[in-house]
Order: structure tokens, then C-alpha cells, then sequence
């Protein structure tokens, strides 16, 4: 089996879980006591670099990197991302580190709160704002979800670096077509039921986005209340929900190679943020959202309450998919056959914000 590093995020420190041959190992709290919200795990360079977003509630949000898989730590003297004096907005929290294709091997994408996207052309040491989205013309109607109003899902286009789609809690998708010279909402067809009226340009409370494994131009968007289908890029949404016993949630992730293929983790309401049914089961489309199928072997069958977060869902790029979850009752799973068995590998952590995994040698 592959060599695979695994990232779990807390509330209170980052762990970090290796799997040689079948067996795995975890260690830390790196960074104790900060809420991690956003992990990268970047492989395009000679040797795999970690990017951390961690909060500390003393010293505040910072972005730190490791290039010996944590064994130790940098944190730039200057603030990696900072928002211009001229915004008039203090940095948050950083939800969200992706590193562009291996067409831009030193191109790193943060989103933040207040939200913004800001890129790094140095591997993400620094970072400057970009500020066409900062200065898009509706955001004075972006109105901040119940976690705040953060950018929290970048999507590069493989196909093309200049083309970046982005969410927003709660103003929606929006594109870049130009490297982020100009930006266009996204969501037509996407509801958005907190609001009068039919779906609007914007304002929807987006939760995630995943691009499909062979088909860049389709995305699967996990929405506040819809799970929904684009296949031409994001002009248009298409309503997939059908055949979940809730189509409330939180993460969506793509299989790595299969087509058609994404995993959800329903949440029972808006207002009862639980596992669907109170059942720990992640859901698999084989067919775009046709038809979806319960992924229960190996979880737990009693009653359950461990929520899964927008980014505490993820896959590796082995063959088979590995998938892993964690939650926030502080437990992390792991399937090394796409999603059809899983094993615990940790209980009784902090609860999970966000897990990242990387093949990292065979």
C-alpha cells in the first residue's frame, strides 16, 4: 500500500498520521492549543511542504509551513497573509490553503475572513490580496454565515491557471476567467431558502465545491439546504439531492481518478446539526448524483452525533481512493478502497475542522 501522509486539523492542535505497508501511526498536538482550519499538503515540489492555518486566540491567525513533514516549523517574520491598510479589515482567520496546478508549481491560494483570496507566487511564504474580488461590485451585500462570512473553497482549473472558482459563506460561487483580473457570480440554479424570492445572482450560502476527477468542467456543490450538479464550469446548477435522507451538509470531495464520483455527509437540518438520521454514514454517486449509496461498513451502528465540517472530509491520490472523516466528537476515519470499508484510526481528539491527505512515496 502507498505511503500516505494524514492531517487532522483540531480545535486545539494539529495531529499528523503516517500509514506505511497498512499500519499507521499518529502523533502530535503540533501548535497546541490553536484551532487549525485550514491544512495544505503540497506535492509538486522535491519534497512535500505542509501550509497550516492556525488561530491562536493569544497571538492571533497566522500561516506556518513545514518541508520535513513536521518534524519542524517555519512562520515568516512578516505576516504570511495581511490584509492592506487601505481595506480597513484585519485578518480572521485563514479558512482555506490550495496550492494552484503543477502549471504554477509555486502559485498558493488562501481564502480568508473577512472574506478575500489571496495568492502566493513563493510557495506560500507570502501572499498578496487580490483585489478585483476585494473590490467586486456586490460585496457590500455579502452578508457573513452563522461560522462568519469566510472564502473557504478555491478550485483551480487544470486545464488553464488563469481560471479559479471560488465560495463564499454567504455570497456564493464566483469565477475568474482572467487570473483574477475580473470576477462573475456563479450560482444560477442554486437555492438559496433563507431568502425571498427565487435564487438570486448571489447570496447563497455555498458550503462546499468539488471538481470531478475527469471532467473539469463538472463541479458538485454541497449547499445551506441542496446538493447540486454543474456540468458546463458552473453557468448552470442542476438539483442532484434526490435519494439522500438529507441534502443539508457541510463537505463534499471528489474521488481522485473515477468520473462521477463524489462523497457527501448528510446533516439532518440547519437547525439539528447531526448525522443524517443519527447515523454515521458517508454517501457515494457513482453516476453524478443519479443515484447515491450508503457507506456504512466499518462505522459505527449505534446512534451517533459526530458532525463532519465542510473541510473534515477528503481523499488521497492512491489507487484505490483512500477517503478519510473526522468529526467533532474527535474521532477520524479512514477507507483505503474508495469509501467501501473504513477503520478507526483516532478517538477522543479535539473535535476535527479539517483533514488532508497525500500519497508521499510507495
Amino acid at each position: 500500500m502507498s505511503d500516505v501522509l494524514l492531517t487532522v486539523g483540531t480545535r486545539k492542535g494539529l495531529f499528523i498520521g503516517r500509514r506505511r505497508g497498512d499500519t499507521w501511526e499518529f502523533g502530535g498536538p503540533h501548535f497546541n492549543a490553536q484551532a487549525i482550519y485550514s491544512i495544505a499538503v503540497d506535492t509538486r515540489g522535491p519534497v512535500p511542504r505542509i501550509l497550516v492555518g492556525g488561530d491562536s486566540a493569544h497571538w492571533g491567525p497566522s500561516v506556518f509551513r513545514s518541508d520535513d513533514l513536521g518534524a519542524t516549523w517555519v512562520e515568516p517574520g512578516q505576516p504570511a497573509v495581511k490584509f492592506p491598510r487601505f481595506t480597513g479589515a484585519s485578518l480572521e482567520r485563514v479558512w482555506q490553503l490550495h496550492p494552484a496546478g503543477p502549471e504554477a508549481p509555486d502559485v498558493v491560494y488562501a481564502g480568508t475572513e473577512p472574506a478575500a483570496l489571496f495568492r502566493s507566487e513563493d510557495g506560500g511564504e507570502s501572499f498578496e490580496l487580490v483585489r478585483p474580488l476585494w473590490e467586486h461590485p456586490t460585496r457590500s451585500r455579502w452578508v457573513p454565515g452563522g461560522g462568519g462570512e469566510g472564502l473557504h473553497t478555491i478550485l483551480t482549473d487544470p486545464r488553464d491557471a488563469r481560471a479559479v472558482t471560488v465560495a463564499v459563506s454567504t455570497a456564493g460561487v464566483f469565477r475568474t476567467k482572467d487570473g483574477g483580473a475580473s470576477w462573475a457570480p456563479s450560482n444560477k440554479g442554486v437555492s438559496a431558502v433563507f431568502l425571498p424570492g427565487p435564487a438570486p445572482e448571489f447570496g447563497q450560502c455555498v458550503h462546499k465545491v468539488a471538481r470531478d476527477a475527469v471532467d473539469p468542467d463538472r463541479l458538485y456543490l454541497q449547499n445551506h439546504w441542496g446538493v447540486f450538479r454543474s456540468d458546463d464550469s458552473g453557468d448552470d446548477w442542476t438539483d442532484i439531492g434526490q435519494g439522500l435522507p438529507s441534502d443539508f451538509g457541510f463537505a463534499a470531495a471528489a474521488h481522485p481518478h473515477r468520473a462521477d464520483t463524489v462523497y457527501l455527509f448528510p446533516i439532518n437540518a440547519d437547525a439539528d446539526r447531526v448525522p443524517a438520521g443519527h447515523r454515521c454514514r458517508v454517501f457515494r454517486t457513482n453516476d453524478a448524483g443519479s443515484t447515491w449509496e450508503p457507506l456504512t461498513t466499518g462505522l459505527p451502528e449505534e446512534t451517533h452525533y459526530g458532525t463532519v465540517l465542510r473541510d473534515a472530509l477528503c481523499t488521497d491520490d492512491a489507487d484505490p481512493a483512500g477517503v478519510y472523516f473526522g468529526n467533532r466528537n474527535g474521532e477520524v476515519y479512514a477507507s483505503a478502497d474508495d469509501g467501501d470499508s473504513w477503520q478507526q484510526l483516532a478517538s477522543h481528539l479535539p473535535d476535527v475542522l479539517c483533514v488532508r491527505a497525500a500519497v508521499i512515496g510507495d
